[in-house]
């Protein structure tokens, strides 16, 4: 093949190897050569080189579609990555169109600089009015062959490693071969299927503990035969919690709440890609998810012993509320194999004062207190799992929503949006509270309040937001901010301003919540009575790099896509150096993690 009908062949090519480039120092902040040229260019080289030889007779229509392709894979990596912070799968990437409100969410993330990704296409356009159509190129399937001997060998590799966190797994090890390896483990599962076990003393022993039994707890059955309320709080997090701004309080009923709380501060979200669906399935199962893949869409059907199971066999009646799409998330699967007797979603749930996602706050919380009276008749005692949601990014409410009077440079923020919708969040609570008091139904009830998540993360927050938080907090945003979460326990004369700091996450929840009603669950629980115990060894997936711990005096990051690992002071949040406990920390949570993955095995597919 002469020069001249080589020259469209290395202009598509070199085009592609530009856009791979960029798109690797974007993501992974690296300028690797080795990684460019040897690892992620030749399997993205060798689909090209394949649709140039299926559709030989139209190649600047191929390569054009194909460039177009890859360079909206890019774009969407790019986005999700930004405001995820972690890399995302194929999985991911196909679960876009979950959220309503995603075409707003995107408008935040876009910068203008993202569309270069397109470049290529639009030079590929012009490139071929000169060159009409391009000639063969009977060497392609040579170059062909070439390349995919490469990328067999490194995605063979790729195989035999472990990926312990997938953003680090790409970075390594390329990110088309991250995608095919998972594909791979996903096909072949039950062969990857983990056999951990552990008994109830061993895992607290891995988190610092001596094990107690539960009925053996303190605060064993302090809230016996009550109805339980599960009250769980969209994006809202531990630091708006006691705070004010110009003398107004962001949590004002939740801050009065406290006075007859158990308040925990130091509780840590462990949700994966399933975000709020996640937290239901810890909250109502106290196990893990896996993290990389939402757990609602995984479940096989089976019956799970969950809150609701164990608590029906004591004379409850269960009742799920969301004021959405049951299909979202695959509710329409999970509120069943949760056990939950009635279920409750904007079938039902009146779709007025729709903001965001669907009906506000305010009318899910009083279509629930709305059912209590038949629910009270029905059953001896009952348990009602609510989940609010109007407090979702992007957070912006119509102004006869807003209770707080902004100052002039918080207005239009991505901070002044948040503090708001916590603050009418805050607002639905109390309301919700006064409610239940008013109806004799305080004294008789346990009520637990949670946030399900994180909401100030990622690219839509600007560099003023990150001034604004600065002076909101007194110090910068840290990961402490972004991943702890508010949990209170209270119910007419149970607790006085109890405030304790020992570290939780919301696989605790659940069996925090048990024990004070006196209930035992007979199946194992990955969590623990917060009440009772004083260390803990938490692992959360997704939202910090697999390897990560959190333990009641430090947390772990490991090495991810781009920043490298950092030991940090639980309560201050500074660097320590790594240490033998370190490594053991990570081992230990490891196992808990692998454990949990063999819990969740009978009710998920494979």
């Amino acid at each position: 093949m002469n020069k001249s009908k080589a020259m469209p062949y290395l202009l598509i090519f070199f085009l592609l190897l530009l856009k791979v480039s960029a798109f690797r120092i974007l993501i992974f902040d690296t300028k690797s050569v080795w990684h460019i040229a040897f690892v992620e260019f030749p399997v993205w080289a060798l689909l090209l080189a394949l649709v140039l030889l299926i559709f030989k007779k139209r190649i600047w229509l191929s390569a054009w579609i194909y460039s177009f392709l890859v360079s909206g894979i890019f774009f969407a990596v790019t986005l999700y990555s930004r405001y995820y912070t972690t890399i995302p799968s194929y999985y991911d990437l196909q679960q876009a169109t979950q959220s309503s409100t995603v075409g707003t969410t995107i408008l935040l993330l876009i910068h203008p600089t993202d569309f270069l990704f397109f470049l290529d296409v639009v030079l590929l356009a012009l490139i071929a009015r000169k060159w009409k159509e391009a000639p063969r190129a009977p060497k392609l399937k040579y170059a062909a062959l070439g390349l995919a001997v490469v990328s067999a060998a490194t995605t063979i590799y790729a195989i035999q490693q472990p990926i312990i966190d997938v953003s680090y797994f790409a970075k390594e090890n390329g990110y088309a071969q991250s995608q095919l390896v998972q594909m791979y483990q996903q096909a072949n599962e039950t062969a990857h299927a983990s056999s951990t076990s552990l008994s109830a003393k061993e895992l607290e022993a891995l988190k610092g503990n001596k094990y107690v039994p539960a009925n053996n707890h303190d605060t064993f059955g302090l809230a016996k035969d009550r109805h339980l309320f599960m009250i769980q709080v969209e994006s809202m997090q531990n630091f708006v919690v006691g705070r004010s701004l110009n003398g107004q309080e962001i949590t004002p009923n939740i801050n009065a709440l406290l006075e007859e709380s158990a308040y925990f501060s130091n509780v840590f979200q462990q949700i994966g890609a399933g975000t709020t669906s996640d937290a239901e399935w810890i909250t109502n199962t106290g196990l893990y998810t896996e993290g990389m893949v939402p757990i609602v869409n995984k479940l096989n059907g089976s019956p799970v012993p969950s809150l609701a199971q164990t608590l029906k066999g004591h004379g409850y009646g269960s009742a799920t509320y969301h004021a959405d799409d049951i299909e979202f998330w695959n509710r329409d699967v999970l509120y069943p194999v949760l056990g939950f007797d009635e279920i409750f979603s904007n079938e039902q749930i009146p779709e007025i004062k729709q903001v965001g996602y669907g009906p506000a706050d305010e009318v899910l919380m009083d279509f629930a207190l709305d059912e209590l009276p038949r629910q009270l008749d029905a059953y001896e005692r009952m348990y009602s799992n609510i989940i609010m949601m109007t407090s979702h990014t992007p957070f912006v409410l119509p102004e006869d929503m807003q209770y707080l009077d902004l100052p002039m440079e918080y207005e239009g923020t991505h901070v002044g949006h948040y503090l708001q919708s916590i603050r009418y969040a805050d607002e639905q609570v109390g309301a919700f509270i006064k409610k239940l008091k008013e109806q004799g139904l305080f004294d008789e009830s346990l009520i637990v309040i949670f946030g399900d998540h994180s909401g100030i993360h990622g690219s839509p927050l600007s560099y003023e937001d990150d001034v604004l938080l600065k002076d909101f907090l007194g110090h910068s945003y840290s990961m402490k901010e972004r991943y702890t979460i508010p949990l209170l326990f209270t119910g007419g004369g149970l607790f006085e301003a109890v405030e304790m700091s020992r570290l939780g996450g919301q696989v605790d929840i659940m069996p925090t919540a048990l024990a004070l009603l006196g209930i035992e669950h007979e199946k194992p629980l990955m969590g623990h009575n917060l009440f009772q115990y004083e260390k803990n060894l938490l692992g959360m997936r997704y939202y910090l790099p697999g390897g990560s711990f959190i333990q009641s005096e430090q947390l772990y990051k490991a090495p991810g896509a781009k920043l490298p690992d950092m030991l940090l002071d639980i309560k201050t949040m500074e660097k320590r150096k790594k240490n033998s406990e370190t490594k053991k920390h990570t081992r230990d949570v490891q196992k808990i993690l692998e454990y949990g993955d063999a819990l969740l095995k009978p009710y998920i597919q494979d």
